[in-house]
């Protein structure tokens, strides 16, 4: 009778465990996580040794129980940033129960010595959190420099430039507002960051020997020449800006313009004395109507097009360097001119007008057998106007188009050193007196100060 008492109190007690086990199942949520944030920003500026804490809430918007299996720091031991999860500190961290319809807090604390290192610009981590085997993350970031930090900020005003600006996610100009950015500026942006101008006015004063700089955040000498490092400078609908004495390089799309206010005339963009290179995609990017004036301008060593045109748009283009010379997998002309757009979502095919196309006075030339290409469809409701003269282009077979008039094709230009990236040219290049002086009037100097005479040169650079 023991031995069977014995073995009926075993089985119930395994038999309890079984249905506590199942009950635990059942009571237990299969659902995962939220949070209040997806990114912690820390916005303090450190200069000396600096510590701050911000805080996240993890919810569980479930009625049952959630059981977090493990919530790991990824930089570890490692990482400047500190993890305190409702009162339990570490780098990790299990078995974490969030009851049905309640929530956690999350502190988290960064602590840098600026003074005894040199930090990136931006220092990122993140913490994640596993829940019934999915893994969600939460980012953390803190400015490792002092500079002026933008988190999906408007600016309105004129940026001070006694030290670098950094772009993490954007920092806008809101319609109808101005941004001035000095001369000497350095302008640093993250990953896919974007400067992005609203309706509104966005004036880049750049002088010779003191360009505003726009470039990756990344300042470890392998990413000097790495493209797509932030997204790059987008005007949407704009109001009249201007781009003087800037340098835009290694980001996606150099400058990105998107439609224009058709109450306003002008040009949506005055380009001047700027160098664009080394973007993943797009030097220029005009698309759906806005309109662009460039002058003394070097495009060159861009993944797609030194300058396109898509769906329509205005451009005039005088003694500029529009070139190819791009290493991507995907090189195309340099430049590209289509009024249309197929918009395959939507089934459509989307047309605009290009009232004024012209290009005067500039290099168009790289690598490819063709460097400028035109797609266009015409439409009785739209405007194609070109005019193309007095300038060197790569095009195989030259064209015969009645809007190119004294073109050079096919002509070697004879630039110093496409590697070291130098367009000065041989005194024996057809671009030295190439130019016309009067029509239009040339710039008085070019990109780098040079006095242009009675008889200027082809393109950005006097000899």
């Amino acid at each position: 009778m023991k031995r069977i008492a014995f073995l009926l109190f075993s089985l119930l007690l395994i038999f309890a465990g079984v249905i506590s086990s199942c009950k635990k199942s059942n009571f237990l949520s299969k659902g995962n996580l939220s949070f209040s944030a997806d990114t912690v920003v820390f916005d303090t500026v450190f200069t000396t040794i600096g510590s701050t804490t911000q805080q996240f809430k993890i919810y569980n918007k479930e009625k049952k129980t959630v059981n977090i299996e493990e919530i790991e720091l990824m930089g570890g031991v490692n990482s400047p940033f500190s993890m305190n999860i409702d009162g339990d500190i570490g780098t990790t961290l299990t078995d974490i129960e969030i009851e049905g319809e309640d929530s956690l807090f999350a502190f988290i604390e960064v602590t840098l010595n600026v003074n005894s290192q040199t930090f990136p610009m931006i220092i990122e981590d993140s913490i994640r959190f596993r829940t019934n085997g999915v893994d969600q993350y939460v980012k953390l970031a803190v400015w490792g420099q002092d500079a002026y930090f933008h988190y999906k900020d408007i600016n309105a005003g004129t940026w001070a430039n006694d030290k670098p600006h950094v772009i993490y996610g954007y920092a806008a100009v809101d319609s109808a507002t101005t941004l001035n950015i000095q001369a000497g500026t350095d302008i640093f942006l993250h990953k896919n960051a974007i400067l992005y101008n609203y309706k509104g006015t966005l004036n880049i004063n750049g002088t010779l020997g003191n360009e505003v700089t726009f470039q990756g955040d990344r300042l470890e000498a392998m990413y000097d020449d790495v493209p797509g490092q932030y997204y790059g400078i987008y005007f949407q609908e704009a109001r009249p800006s201007v781009i003087d004495y800037a340098i835009i390089k290694n980001g996606t799309s150099g400058v990105h313009l998107y439609s224009r206010d058709q109450s306003i005339p002008g040009y949506t963009l005055t380009l001047t004395n700027t160098i664009i290179e080394n973007n993943a995609r797009y030097g220029v990017f005009i698309y759906s109507g806005a309109k662009v004036k460039a002058e003394n301008c070097l495009i060159t060593k861009n993944g797609n097009h030194a300058l396109l045109v898509l769906e329509g748009g205005d451009f005039f283009f005088n003694h500029c360097n529009l070139l190819g010379y791009g290493t991507g997998d995907a090189a195309t002309p340099a430049v590209g001119i289509s009024n249309f757009y197929n918009d395959y979502t939507n089934n459509v095919t989307n047309i605009g007008s290009i009232n004024e196309g012209k290009i005067y006075n500039s290099v168009i030339y790289g690598n490819q057998t063709s460097e400028i290409v035109f797609d266009t469809i015409p439409d009785a409701a739209i405007t194609l106007s070109f005019d193309i003269r007095n300038c060197l282009i790569k095009r195989v077979p030259a064209a015969t188009d009645n809007y190119y008039l004294n073109i050079f094709w096919n002509n070697n230009p004879l630039f110093n050193d496409v590697t070291a990236d130098n367009y000065l040219f041989s005194a024996s290049s057809v671009l030295n007196g190439g130019a016309d002086a009067g029509f239009p009037p040339t710039p008085n100097l070019d990109i780098k100060g040079v006095a242009r005479g009675a008889s200027p040169d082809i393109g950005a650079y006097e000899n």
